[in-house]
């Protein structure tokens, strides 16, 4: 069986751990090479360091960002406007994936695009997370709430100011206000708990 043959027969998804590729490569003297040649010839393609899918004739699947996004840089969950986008609050297509992360500011470029990913304060980052689910990928993504309330968290331009706020959400955002009204308010207040700044209070109110 052939190094590809054996990968796409242990691996279920697209997406290919340094382990998994590793322990199929065992058997050869170079693995790092033997990985370098899977690469150029297009069976595998290098998303990271460590970080591996497969090529585009050897898919059986559509690559998900929103699962890259996740294993690129953790721990981390999809949310700001890429999370608003997924749950249909805003009507652009978010073309980079963006994350929150306990960890350093960090922007990658992939073969699938741009992903960045801010920094947020561990009590910060806990609350409003949900894990969905397609088929056989799984990643974790900011509920509507969360997403909104990290987003108006991070957007420097906005100082927050309550007679301000329909204005900023319906133009900057472009944000379909009468979807704000299927939104879970006890699930807002524990978010804002965890937050506790002037502006997410507001956003709130």
């Amino acid at each position: 069986m052939t190094p590809l043959a054996e990968l796409r027969d242990k691996v279920t998804q697209e997406v290919i751990d340094v382990l998994v590729l590793t322990d199929v490569l065992r058997r050869y003297r170079k693995p790092a090479d033997r990985t370098a040649r899977m690469v150029n010839d297009g069976d595998i393609v290098r998303v990271r360091k460590g970080l591996y899918v497969f090529g585009p004739p050897f898919r059986r699947q559509v690559i998900v960002r929103e699962q890259l996004a996740n294993l690129i840089y953790g721990p981390s969950y999809v949310s700001l406007d890429s999370a608003l986008s997924f749950h249909g609050l805003i009507p652009e297509r978010v073309d980079t994936v963006t994350s929150v992360t306990t960890g350093r500011f960090r922007e990658f470029e992939s073969p699938f695009g741009s992903f960045s990913c801010h920094s947020f304060t561990r009590n910060r980052y806990s609350t409003g997370v949900t894990l969905v689910t397609s088929g056989i990928v799984s990643f974790l993504i900011a509920t509507p709430e969360k997403a909104l309330a990290d987003k108006v968290w991070t957007d420097k331009r906005f100082s927050g100011c309550m007679s301000d706020f329909e204005d900023y959400l319906r133009e900057d955002f472009r944000l379909d206000l009468s979807a704000l009204s299927e939104r879970d308010l006890a699930r807002l207040r524990d978010i804002e708990r965890s937050y506790n700044p002037r502006k997410v209070s507001n956003l709130v109110q």
